[in-house]
């Protein structure tokens, strides 16, 4: 597995070793100690997700305040722009966000860390994102992180207006959030 620093030192960008031949290919997409020997992180995972969307569709920015989830990412059909925002007050990197493309072509992954609120935007007609977690879901502890906040400046590749969920149209400012200490320490 091929392991890619971001600006961002705790968000990884991992990448499987894919065989591929004239009949397709084959590839690990998760193994427990292949990820802690790479990353040298030492999480256990509890809960596999999949999602369908459709092109245009922005999910996010998602983060739970007990419960932390840590967020490996994937996508087995089409492609995201994938982000995540660090949320971590402590952190030299405290509102500074992490973007890339993670495709069914690259077979990238990205770890997403607890403390990081995250978010994806669907670019291709439809996608398939598939991501495991290091902590249950807990609704009462699920917070949204608005979209569009200036003051954090996503630079999300749109070429419409994003389709959200009520959810994520509410989402709080990063000044809002920490105003009502919904980030971490």
């Amino acid at each position: 597995m091929k392991i890619t620093a971001t600006p961002i030192p705790a968000v990884l960008i991992l990448e499987p070793r894919v065989f591929q031949d004239d009949r397709g290919f084959f590839l690990e997409s998760f193994n427990q100690r292949v990820f802690q020997e790479t990353t040298q992180l030492d999480y256990t995972f509890v809960q596999d997700n999949h999602s369908r969307s459709t092109q245009g569709i922005l999910r996010g920015l998602h983060y739970q305040l007990e419960h932390t989830q840590g967020k490996l990412v994937r996508v087995a059909s089409g492609s995201i722009y994938d982000v995540a925002v660090d949320l971590r007050r402590s952190s030299p990197t405290f509102g500074q966000w992490v973007g890339t493309v993670l495709s069914a072509e690259n077979q990238q992954q990205l770890w997403v860390p607890p403390g990081f609120a995250h978010g994806f935007y669907v670019i291709s007609d439809q996608a398939d994102v598939l991501y495991k977690t290091t902590d249950y879901y807990h609704p009462a502890s699920e917070r949204t992180l608005a979209w569009n906040d200036a003051q954090i400046g996503i630079d999300w590749p749109l070429t419409t207006p994003p389709i959200l969920s009520a959810k994520d149209q509410t989402g709080l400012s990063l000044e809002t959030a920490l105003e009502t200490g919904e980030v971490f320490p």
